[in-house]
Parts: C-alpha cells; structure tokens; sequence
C-alpha cells in the first residue's frame, strides 16, 4: 500500500505578493517575543525567505507586564531598521503599532487617545484567553468613540467562546474586525483552536491574518499551513489584508 503525504505550496508561492504581516513580535527585548537585535533580524530575514518582506509588527503593551509606550516602540523600532540597513537588507518594509491587552491601563490610553495604530484607525486589540473583561462591550465603545476601530486579535483563541459561538456574532455587531492567527490553521494551540479557526472561516467572520511570530519555532510550524486546503480557504483574506495595509 502507498502512502501519500499531502500537496505542500512554498511558503514563497503561497503568500500573495506584497503580503503584509499586520501581527507579530519582532522588536528586541520588549516583551515575549524576539529577545535581542540578533534575533529580531534572524526572524525577520527567515520570514523573508518565506516571501513575506512587509511588515507592522505589534509589540505588547499589557499593563504592568509589558509597559511599553510608543517612544520605547518607536526607539526599538528604528534600531531594527537601522540594523537592516546596515546589513543592506532594503527590500524589507518594517513599522511598529501594538498589541493592546484590554485592560484598565488600557481604558486609560483610550482617554488619551494616543494608540498605535496598524494603519489610519485601526488599532489591535486582545484579551485574556479564559475571561473576556466584564466591561469587554463597554471597553469596545469606547475605543470608537475616540475614532478607533478595534481588530481582535486570534479570536479563535479565547477558549472561554468555543461553546458560545453566538459571542464571535456578537463581538462583530460590536463594532470588532476579525484576526485570524495563520498558525491557529494547525495544532498549535490546540485542536479546540483549530476547529474554532475553521468554523470561523466557514462563517466567513474573519478580516485580516497575521502570523503572530515570537520565535523560531513559530517559523517552522507556519510550514504546516501551506497547503492547497488551506490556500482556497484564506488566500481571500491573504489578499484582503495586503490590500488594506499594503503601500
């Protein structure tokens, strides 16, 4: 009997051209993601090699786990670009927002309004995975009144909704746009998360992806995804988002 693995696309094929990652942890030593400049370009360079050379990269700012303000982003983010061009690496595209956990600290940025945003008004947001905040719908009118318009980050990934799809309908006549986590397509996260990414998708919820990269291994997981499966399911949305944040 034969066995046959599946169809793989490179990586290289399979993202559209011009694609940019609106979702990822690029800059050095601020929060869970890359650890030093070495790294930074480490896995900004191997993402190229996959064909993504664009990207708004999204460091926390998640109370006072990850305090980052913008003038630290913004210090960290030109000493990535300052490094990329030293090494004459000029075909890749790198600014900074935020990954904004919604949390006290953050209803106080909202008042200021002086979020990061990915591009024009729209600004990524998340929250804690087994407990959306009590006041999560009045946080998400806030965020629109002061003229923002909320993407949420890898909503698949809020265990607390795998039961209650009705919450993902809910969230989205809210006001929210949809992230989808590219690795949430595999076992990454969990079988939960998967099949909660894929009726998501089914129910055509999503807006945008983003790969959401800490590290390596996330790199070499994100492989997995490059299937002709998954190409028919996301390469609209693939598209949707280089439209939306492309130059």
């Amino acid at each position: 009997m034969l066995f046959f693995k599946k169809k793989k696309i490179p990586l290289n094929e399979f993202f559209p051209q011009g694609f940019v990652d609106i979702h990822s942890h690029l800059l050095p030593g601020i929060d869970d993601g890359a650890k030093d400049l070495e790294t930074s370009i480490a896995l900004i360079q191997k993402m190229a090699s996959y064909g993504i050379k664009n990207f708004i990269t999204t460091p926390h700012i998640l109370g006072d786990v990850y305090p980052n303000t913008p003038e630290v982003i913004k210090r960290k983010l030109k000493e990535v670009t300052d490094e990329l061009k030293r090494r004459n690496l000029l075909d890749i595209s790198i600014s900074a927002a935020a990954e904004y956990m919604m949390d006290e600290k953050f209803t106080d940025l909202i008042e200021k309004a002086q979020l990061l945003t990915l591009k024009d008004n729209l600004v990524l947001v998340e929250m804690s995975y087994f407990s959306p905040p009590i006041n999560l719908y009045e946080i998400l009118f806030q965020i629109q009144l002061k003229g923002y318009k909320p993407i949420l980050a890898h909503p698949e990934r809020y265990n607390s909704y795998h039961n209650n799809f009705e919450e993902f309908f809910k969230l989205k006549r809210a006001g929210c746009l949809f992230q989808l986590n590219l690795l949430s397509l595999t076992e990454q996260y969990g079988k939960g998360v998967q099949k909660t990414a894929e009726k998501l998708l089914k129910e055509n919820l999503y807006d945008f992806v983003g790969t959401d990269t800490h590290h390596q291994m996330h790199l070499e997981l994100l492989r997995k995804i490059a299937t002709p499966k998954n190409l028919k399911n996301i390469e609209q949305l693939m598209k949707s988002t280089t439209n939306r944040f492309g130059k």
